[in-house]
Order: structure tokens, then sequence, then C-alpha cells
């Protein structure tokens, strides 16, 4: 059986956090990870302008890299670009929402939820509409003060303590104010699983955090390995590769991943 290569896209490099979780599910895959770090924000850019983008790094690791499954480990463009990506390439496309909703619809027993993201994210109410298809009641908010701290190093940081303890007690006196009973927490950014631990201690008893990340490489395990006989396990094949800034990604990749990038490639996709 030939080793699977796996695709992974964000915008900047949050979503190593998505391939830490992959190369937990498939040990034995070879993995290409594209941060468009050029392009970077994408929250800032118009639907049409994030599609493009999107679909060009789509096209990048299948055309060029030889990727045979996508995983799309950026909220943003899995909110606002998914159908342009499936349009652009020829293999299967994974975002992180649906199965982060799903995985808060498994978990949930009062079939209330929270969803913490960017500001993008929670415009779009992606996570909303995953969320109502699954059955359960989400309350959305924005948090843009954490991908900052996050990025700072500051993970483990009593500002950063205080800072979710705010944003809970908001979220949570929104949910209570909508009749809500939330039991679950979803941490729907690339950055947050850095965070888990704090979320974890803050959130009331009983409320259990939902990694969206997991719940993706869980299901694009289960895809791709479907008919695969099980890769033996070995040291992972990554390969990096970034639009802009790769000594920043090198520098801070390792924090995402948990473990060395080494050499981040620099390629060009155009303006």
């Amino acid at each position: 059986m030939t080793t699977p290569v796996i695709g992974v896209f964000d915008s900047g490099f949050g979503g190593l956090t998505v391939l830490k979780a992959l190369l937990k599910q498939m040990p034995g895959a070879r993995f290409v990870f594209l941060g468009d770090t050029a392009r970077l924000p994408y929250g800032s850019k118009s639907r049409r302008t994030i599609a493009r983008y999107a679909a060009e790094s789509a096209q990048f690791l299948v055309d060029q890299q030889e990727a045979e499954f996508l995983v799309i480990a950026c909220n943003t463009a899995s909110a606002l670009a998914l159908d342009a990506i499936e349009e652009a390439v020829s293999v299967p496309v994974l975002g992180v929402i649906l199965p982060g909703a799903a995985a808060a619809a498994a978990s949930s027993k009062t079939k209330d939820v929270m969803v913490i993201a960017t500001e993008a994210t929670i415009a779009s109410h992606a996570y909303a509409a995953a969320c109502q298809a699954n059955g359960l009641r989400a309350v959305e908010k924005a948090c843009p003060l954490l991908v900052p701290l996050v990025e700072e190093g500051w993970v483990d940081h009593p500002v950063t303590a205080e800072v979710v303890r705010i944003y809970l007690a908001e979220l949570l006196a929104e949910a209570q104010a909508a009749g809500q009973s939330p039991d679950t927490l979803v941490l729907g950014c690339t950055h947050y699983p850095l965070l888990r631990a704090v979320f974890e201690r803050s959130v009331p008893e009983g409320v259990r955090v939902i990694d969206s990340a997991e719940a993706t490489a869980a299901e694009a395990a289960q895809l791709v390995m479907a008919g695969r006989a099980s890769e033996a396990m070995h040291m992972p094949s990554i390969r990096c590769f970034a639009t802009d800034s790769v000594e920043k990604f090198e520098r801070l990749g390792s924090r995402f991943l948990s473990l060395p990038v080494g050499k981040v490639e620099l390629v060009d996709l155009g303006g």
C-alpha cells in the first residue's frame, strides 16, 4: 500500500495544531503543510478573495505536492471557501468546522453549546449553522485577544488566564440570557488548543472542552485510512511551506506542533 500524502493548509501557522493531531492519528502518513503567511489575515478579506487565496493554496498542495487528501486547518477558509476549494481540486477536502460541531453534538447532553473563535469565523456563523444541523443551540463569541497572547508565548500566564476568565464569564452570561444551559465549549480557532488547559481550569464544573483540531484529525484518519493497511509507526514525514516569514514560522511553529518544523520552504503563490 502506498503511503498516503495529506495536504494541510492554513492562512498562517496556527493550523500546525491540526497537523499535530493528524500525526497522532496517522503516524505513517506523509504530510505537506502550507501556511499562506504572505496574505494573512484572511479574516479581513472579502469572501471572494479568501476563496481565491484558499483555492490557489489547495491547488499548490495537490498539483505540485501530490496531496491526495486535503485538510483545511483554517477556520476562516473552512467557513467561507470550502466550496471554492472543492471545485478547485479533484481530491477529498475536509474542513475543521463540521467535525468540531459533530464532536460537540456527541459530547453535549443539554444540546446547548458555546463556541469561541476569531471575529471572522464568528461573523460567518458557520459554527452556529453546523451546530444547528447537529441539533444543537450555540452561543458564539469572538475572542480577539487570544491569538496575539498565544503568539507572544503567554500560554501559561496570569494575564491570559484573566482574559480567558472574562471571555467565558461574558459567554456564560449570554447563554443564560438566551435561556440555555451549555455543557460544552468548542475551541473554534487553531491557536486555542495551546490554551486548552487554561480553558479546562476556567470553565464551570461539568463543561467539556472540545478541540476541533482533534475532531478533524479523527475524521480525516477514518476517511483516509479506510481500506488501507495500517502503516508501521515511524518518524513523521513533514514538509512545510510558507508564502512569507519563514523565519517566524520556524521560530514559532515548533510551539504549535510540539516538534521541530525543520527548514520551512518559501513558495510564491502570487498576489
